[in-house]
């Protein structure tokens, strides 16, 4: 037993107490965005923006930049979509879920492809390209801006981005040490499918507004 939690905590004891307890209370809050989120609920926005300021707080200290983009960009999009998802389109309903249009697929490869231009840049300029982390990074950070601009506009589609990404993420976290996060992943993977599945129930249905 002692081995097993070893394996998945030891990198911990080289980490501050306080900076344990902010991962943690951030991964809590994660959970708690991605579950309104399936659950068409706005409080995704407000649990999700307590979530990332941390994650960003820790990263930035941690230097793992292509981690602390995708936070800081999931905290501004957070803005836009509690402003989209409460929008009145008229005197009686919010934005609905919906499934993209082939305007938003074009919007959506454009923002994928310009995630990876504008990571590669980043990297480049602070010479973080030191091991094969930075190249998987960078796909799974333009895979998750696709996926929390979908979900901002309440595309069905967002979950599958989640899921992809989620799903990278999982070892990924793990291997840089941070096992809490890595355990967030895996729970985020599981609420995803189901969230896809849920939205897909309730697609031509009245959304939630609250």
């Amino acid at each position: 037993m002692t081995e097993i939690f070893d394996f998945f905590f030891s990198q911990y004891k080289d980490y501050s107490t306080a900076d344990t307890t902010l991962e943690i209370i951030a991964v809590i809050f994660g959970f708690l965005s991605v579950y309104f989120s399936k659950n068409n609920k706005i409080w995704v926005f407000p649990t999700g923006m307590v979530s990332t300021a941390i994650f960003v707080y820790l990263l930035l200290k941690w230097e793992l930049l292509g981690d602390m983009m995708i936070n800081g960009y999931y905290f501004i999009m957070s803005i836009y979509g509690w402003y989209i998802w409460t929008r009145k389109v008229d005197e009686t309903h919010v934005t609905q879920i919906s499934t993209t249009t082939k305007k938003e697929k074009k919007l959506s490869i454009f923002i994928f492809l310009a995630t990876l231009v504008f990571v590669y840049l980043v990297y480049t300029y602070f010479e973080k390209w030191t091991s094969w982390v930075a190249y998987v990074d960078t796909f799974t950070t333009a895979i998750f801006f696709v996926g929390m601009w979908l979900m901002a506009k309440r595309k069905v589609e967002n979950w599958l981005f989640w899921i992809v990404g989620d799903i990278i993420s999982i070892p990924l976290y793990f291997y840089k040490g941070f096992t809490f996060t890595s355990f967030q992943y895996l729970g985020f993977t599981i609420i995803a499918i189901f969230g896809y599945l849920a939205w897909k129930k309730s697609l031509h249905k009245t959304p939630l507004t609250s």
